[in-house]
């Protein structure tokens, strides 16, 4: 075990942790010069094409130093905040990690949370300064910010990953600095459970860290928090492929495979151990439920192409346990369902996944987050969570409306802090530090609702900063808001699917937005076609669409006026007998330009 290492590569979003991978897979020989690509590592497509980790990849490295030979365990982690506790369980498989810095944009807000994660685990950090071969580079004041901010005094490697540049001073300082393993093969079997994915054809194949022990084929092995028993089929490690071996111990990184065909009884952050010894063995430290934070439903774009949707989904919830659906039935757009999300990112890749990988088109409605409300029953108080704003309870029931809060820190330069601070303002957000970094960037601490943050709070605050600007958040708890359910009615008929719950003082503005987009995108029928935006029973915003005007006495020339009031009384009646009867088809257009986040743009 004295020559085993592990660690991963952490930084902020495209500060280039994939393309430094690839040059320690390239150092240490573990892919040819004909297979290696760039991202070799991200092997989806829209990892490759977005240049983003969506999940932690592992992979076994050779390294030849002294004369000794060393097995590095190398997993390279996602950098945005959507997927901070991947990171996490990425971090308690590890001794140490390589803290990655872009020395063109320095610091980042994802950097500060990373780091933090990796002291709080005891890892041993080691900075790396990427991108210095770049013209804008400022290679001293990223070090200088990695002193201050990050409090890291180690001595600093400065690369360029594109062009390999110092990249071979990595891993010998890997070697030197890191710890060896601390477990012992001879305890009882303990292991991190800290990534899965589902293959079609072996079923759920688990990505684990073995703390303690030693795990083979053939051996029953325990899930202690799923509590579930299975039977070891295969275990190996990556080279990147995947690779049989006849065992794994104590300080290995590997895969085990055990004919689990259901992805939810896997628990990510899980210990693993044997049946025999389960008595014996303390849980490792640290696992928590992915916890959906952003919530939309899911519906296809034809009625018909419901059964297709389902298989897509179930299909893709075996890959990704953070993901959550439960099927529901909308009014307006028939069947769907109601999906959870890590974040808005995660909820755009799953969208985009059920596109390419499965050929399905869906309609999104407008993402909303979950609520906890206080409601009277029988004179008895109860909270209920609510995910879906169809399901908020009626005004005369609710005794208080609880919103999730997050805790931002907001890194931006020191000449955008006035804007930042009026935008933070504007969605609800409680100051509670300023804190200068150097004389030019500044990081401003926040609560703010979560709600207010997931449309378009990060579009407005990389516009106000010119791009400079960077966030992180952390969910902290829920807090009592004013806040109630925004209801839009079509011809006296409420729509399901537009549906929202916003703060009482903005209720008017946002409903006023929302039936403007429909008056343009529904069509005129025959009758008139009114848009209301309530409050319960209060209307706050109307529109009315004007109906399509046949001249029925347009075919006579002449004659007594009473033949013409004839006409104009029977097209009255018509008119009423349709408005009564009739009904408004509302097109995919007027979904799409309300539920894609226009109702937004202007507060």
């Amino acid at each position: 075990m004295k020559n085993i290492r592990n660690f991963c590569i952490i930084a902020h979003i495209d500060h280039g942790k994939s393309t430094l991978a690839d040059r320690l897979l390239e150092i240490t020989g573990a892919v040819s010069q004909r297979e290696l690509r760039e991202q070799f590592l991200d092997n989806r497509e829209i990892e490759r094409e977005r240049g983003i980790t969506i999940k932690a990849k592992a992979v076994r490295l050779k390294y030849l130093s002294n004369g000794q030979e060393y097995l590095l365990n190398l997993i390279d982690t996602p950098g945005h905040v959507d997927f901070s506790y991947e990171v996490l369980r990425s971090l308690k498989a590890c001794e140490g990690a390589i803290l990655l810095v872009d020395a063109t944009q320095g610091v980042q807000a994802q950097t500060v949370a990373n780091a933090l994660l990796a002291k709080g685990s005891n890892l041993k950090i080691i900075p790396v300064i990427n991108k210095i071969d770049l013209a804008i580079a400022d290679v001293e004041t990223a070090e200088e910010e990695i002193r201050k901010i990050l409090e890291i005094d180690e001595d600093i490697i400065s690369v360029s990953s594109k062009e390999g540049t110092n990249t071979n001073m990595i891993l010998p300082a890997v070697i030197n600095k890191v710890p060896a393993p601390s477990g012992s093969p001879d305890k009882p079997l303990r292991a991190l459970i800290f990534d899965a994915v589902y293959d079609e054809f072996r079923g759920v194949v688990v990505f684990v860290r073995v703390i303690d022990g030693v795990v083979s084929a053939d051996e029953e092995i325990l899930m202690m928090r799923n509590n579930r028993f299975f039977k070891v089929e295969e275990v190996g490690i990556f080279t990147p492929k995947m690779v049989k071996t006849d065992r794994l111990s104590a300080g290995d990184v590997g895969y085990v495979i055990s004919g689990i065909r259901n992805s939810r009884e896997v628990k990510i952050g899980d210990t693993i151990t044997h049946t025999k010894s389960s008595n014996l063995v303390m849980m490792l430290p640290g696992y928590r439920e992915p916890l959906a934070m952003v919530f939309a439903g899911f519906y296809p774009t034809q009625d018909n192409n419901f059964n297709a949707l389902k298989k897509a989904v179930e299909k893709l919830g075996l890959n990704d346990s953070s993901f959550t659906f439960e099927p529901e039935t909308s009014e307006a757009l028939g069947l769907g369902f109601r999906c959870g999300f890590l974040g808005l990112l995660h909820m755009d890749i799953v969208k985009e996944r059920l596109k390419r990988e499965e050929k399905v088109e869906v309609v999104q409605t407008a993402p909303n987050v979950s609520y906890e409300v206080v409601v009277v029953d029988r004179g008895m108080s109860k909270t209920i969570r609510i995910e879906n704003p169809a399901d908020f309870p009626d005004d005369a029931t609710i005794r208080e409306v609880r919103e999730p809060i997050v805790k931002a820190s907001i890194i931006v330069p020191s000449e955008n802090i006035g804007s930042i601070m009026r935008l933070s303002e504007q969605k609800r957000g409680e100051h509670i530090k300023t804190e200068y970094l150097s004389p030019s960037r500044v990081m401003l601490d926040y609560n703010l609702p979560l709600a207010e943050i997931i449309y378009d709070f990060y579009d407005k605050l990389k516009s106000a900063t010119h791009g400079y600007g960077t966030m992180d958040y952390v969910f902290i708890g829920y807090k009592s808001a004013d806040l109630v359910k925004l209801r839009i009615f079509v011809v006296n008929k409420e729509v399901d699917a537009f549906s929202c719950i916003v703060h009482r003082d903005m209720a008017e503005t946002k409903g006023r937005r929302v039936i403007q987009i429909l008056r343009k995108e529904i069509p005129r029928h025959l009758f008139q076609v009114a848009l209301q935006a309530a409050i319960g029973k209060r209307v706050v915003a109307r529109e009315n669409i004007a109906p399509l005007a046949k001249h029925v006495t347009g075919k006579c020339y002449g004659g007594d006026i009473t033949r013409k009031r004839k006409l104009w009384a029977k097209q009255k009646e018509g008119k009423k007998k349709m408005k009564s009867i009739g009904q408004v088809e509302i097109p995919q257009s007027a979904f799409l330009a309300v539920l894609s986040g226009e109702i937004e743009e202007k507060r």
